[in-house]
């Protein structure tokens, strides 16, 4: 998902908080704009939040193998959202619009959320990430971001989810990974670190498992596999695929999954491969082979709304709109 690391900088764009609701005299002539009535976006409630971090987890780091043709593959973590609740051991909750880690709101993308904790939940054991259109943090929507930072991470092998994703103008869904705790230096262009040598997104690496935007609308039934890697930004670059399954993604839950290898990565849908990436490089002094893709990475979900990519919502738009998880698993190969 571009520019979604916290190590970015983030530009936001104000947007219009009210609606505005026309009105018309007994003789059928507009009223004047000081007497038609204003209806006010509800405000959420962002003090009694359930969801809630904890100060200590323990990183869960297990040993993965690459993915060869015909391997039989080990089940070496899941996440199936069989409890009451989200375990805040496995998953961290993210609050705020980008600026509670040190940046401009928006998340690089001027996107329009306030991620709250409470719109994750697990319902019926399914993973339920809802964007509202409600006021938190002086924007107009709110939304949830939920990642295994510090939690669970891996490198190498195979992980996929099974997802019913979203439709609506303005509606950013995403299952994707970042880099969990990089060593990476960067040195070629300092000014950038404030005088330090640590890598900034993207020479530390993304990987987007799959991505869409306004489903069922200008983005029809199309999902994108997607990688950032190179310099630091805004000398980053990216390798794309767009994939348009026979399937309708936004009815049924479909798999959506990556196999990773030192020296290859593969998009799947369905069990259908539709993606081969295996070209990639990154400006870090100490990247080695394979970098940024040969470090652990940890796992992320959200729902975005609005931003660069999708553009605003519209009247359109049926919020509040939710993304479901049933599952996400994670496979080594053979030794």
């Amino acid at each position: 998902m571009m520019l979604r690391s916290r190590r970015m900088l983030r530009y936001a764009l104000p947007f219009a908080s009210l609606w505005l609701l026309s009105a018309c005299t007994d003789n059928d002539r507009p009223q004047p704009l000081t007497d038609v009535d204003v209806i006010e976006i509800p405000a959420a409630d962002v003090n009694n939040q359930q969801n809630t971090n904890i100060a200590n987890p323990t990183l869960l780091l297990p040993a993965t193998n690459e993915v060869s043709p015909g391997d039989t593959l080990t089940l070496v973590w899941s996440e199936e959202f069989d409890g009451p609740n989200i375990d805040p051991e496995t998953w961290f909750f993210a609050t705020g619009d980008g600026s509670e880690v040190g940046l401009p709101g928006g998340w690089g993308n001027n996107e329009l959320q306030y991620y709250l904790p409470d719109n994750a939940m697990i319902v019926n054991g399914v993973l339920q990430i809802t964007a509202r259109r409600e006021t938190a943090g002086g924007l107009d929507y709110t939304s949830a971001r939920i990642n295994t930072e510090d939690r669970f991470a891996f490198r190498y092998g195979r992980i996929e989810a099974n997802i019913k994703l979203p439709a609506g103008q303005g509606i950013w869904p995403a299952f994707w990974m970042l880099s969990q705790d990089s060593d990476y230096l960067c040195t070629a262009f300092p000014s950038q670190n404030d005088g330090e040598d640590a890598c900034r997104w993207a020479a530390i690496g993304e990987i987007d498992i799959v991505e869409a935007v306004n489903l069922d609308g200008t983005g029809e039934n199309e999902i994108f596999g997607t990688i950032h890697y190179g310099g630091e930004f805004p000398y980053n670059t990216s390798t794309e695929t767009k994939f348009t399954p026979s399937a309708d993604v936004t009815e049924n839950f479909h798999r959506y999954a990556v196999e990773w290898d030192s020296d290859e990565i593969r998009w799947y849908f369905d069990g259908q491969l539709y993606a081969t990436q295996n070209s990639w490089f990154s400006t870090a002094d100490n990247g080695g082979p394979g970098a940024p893709f040969n470090q652990p990475f940890h796992i992320l979900l959200n729902v975005a709304v609005g931003g660069n990519f999708p553009g605003s919502p519209n009247g359109t738009t049926p919020f509040p709109v939710t993304m479901e998880v049933d599952w996400v698993r994670v496979y080594s190969g053979e030794p």
